[in-house]
């Protein structure tokens, strides 16, 4: 049996606690292992900063950051909204195309929470989606409109965090 003969669910990783993205790549990091072909789309991370980056593209999976080399905080600018609508796009060739057994829009939810991307855009993606390919959509503020679409959802819960004591994100182990 190939992986086209196989049901691909859709996944939701979401809460305020530590672990969204970290989840999927390990996901990935298993779809590779076992001979599937992996696609990610990064929305609101600008390229080459984080370190799961380089290394999952060296493990042989697609990775396309659409972000901005800044945080958003508050307002999105014009330029960030245009940034998400890029990757919204792409996203949706990605995850309709039948040529991916994995794909991961990291973060599409808090492009959600910021109001850069609708719903609706949203769950057009999920709808489209390939009937084989497995699909995870990361982030804070993961609308529950969408949870009725999704085979999983995953709410992480931050119960204790540096963050907390004033200890700023840490390389390798936050980004």
């Amino acid at each position: 049996m190939s992986w086209k003969d196989k049901l691909g669910l859709v996944h939701i990783y979401t809460g305020n606690g530590k672990g969204k993205t970290t989840a999927a790549f390990g996901l990935a990091v298993r779809m590779l292992g076992s001979g599937g072909k992996v696609a990610i789309v990064q929305f609101m991370k600008a390229p080459k900063v984080y370190g799961e980056q380089k290394k999952i593209e060296e493990c042989g999976a697609l990775i396309e950051s659409f972000g901005l080399p800044k945080f958003v905080h508050g307002k999105p600018t014009d330029e960030d909204i245009e940034a998400a609508k890029r990757a919204l796009e792409r996203a949706r060739e990605l995850v309709s195309s039948g040529e991916w057994d994995l794909v991961i829009l990291d973060e599409v939810c808090v492009a959600l929470g910021f109001n850069m991307l609708s719903v609706d855009e949203v769950r057009e993606i999920i709808d489209a989606k390939a009937p084989h390919t497995e699909l995870v959509l990361t982030g804070r503020y993961c609308p529950e409109e969408l949870f009725e679409l999704a085979d999983y959802v995953t709410e992480m819960r931050e119960v204790k965090h540096p963050y907390q004591r004033g200890i700023l994100a840490r390389r390798g182990v936050e980004y």
